[in-house]
């Protein structure tokens, strides 16, 4: 199953809005050329694989209490107009707290995750994951982790850098972006 693409003329954020209203069944991004990607629901060894990754990122906020964890179906208006829902990230309390109530409530909220991780299932692009990855840098992401749990690599993107590429890394460090999180891959592969 792969994520099927359309085009949609002309159609702005509260446009997508209504049509994410109209479809809440249906997973939709909206990338910033104006493309409406409707994703397929992921097959169960995903699902149990992200739930890994979202359950060790949340004990770890609920331990520090330095931000606020969001998973797969939440969206985000970058900066250049994409709405993303990267398969888990998180946005630290200064920048969540400096957005208005309808903000955080009632609108994908503007802003970009200060960390993002998406993990490739068998029906996934490397090729358009890539290319989301360096869209959350090109927006201001600070760390973003492409996890392909097939290949067990890991690719690592930071703001202002290169990117670094991993063979079968144990774990995961959430560096000077989530100071102390540090992801067990061992409970994702």
């Amino acid at each position: 199953m792969n994520a099927i693409t359309l085009t949609i003329p002309r159609l702005s954020a509260e446009g997508f809005l209504e049509l994410c209203k109209a479809n809440q069944d249906l997973q939709l991004e909206l990338t910033a050329t104006g493309e409406v990607i409707i994703m397929p629901p992921t097959f169960p060894w995903t699902g149990k694989q992200n739930f890994g990754i979202i359950a060790q990122l949340g004990a770890w906020i609920e331990r520090t209490g330095l931000g606020f964890g969001f998973d797969s179906s939440t969206g985000f208006t970058l900066p250049n107009s994409a709405i993303r829902s990267p398969d888990a990230s998180w946005v630290s309390n200064e920048r969540w707290e400096a957005l208005s109530e309808t903000q955080q409530k009632e609108e994908f909220s503007p802003l970009s995750p200060d960390f993002v991780v998406e993990l490739r299932s068998s029906s996934d692009s490397l090729k358009k994951l890539r290319q989301k990855m360096q869209e959350y840098i090109d927006n201001d992401v600070r760390l973003g982790w492409l996890i392909d749990a097939t290949t067990k690599q890991v690719e690592i993107y930071r703001l202002g850098q290169d990117v670094e590429v991993l063979e079968s890394p144990a774990t995961l460090s959430g560096e000077g972006v989530l100071p102390g999180f540090v992801l067990d891959l061992g409970k994702v592969w």
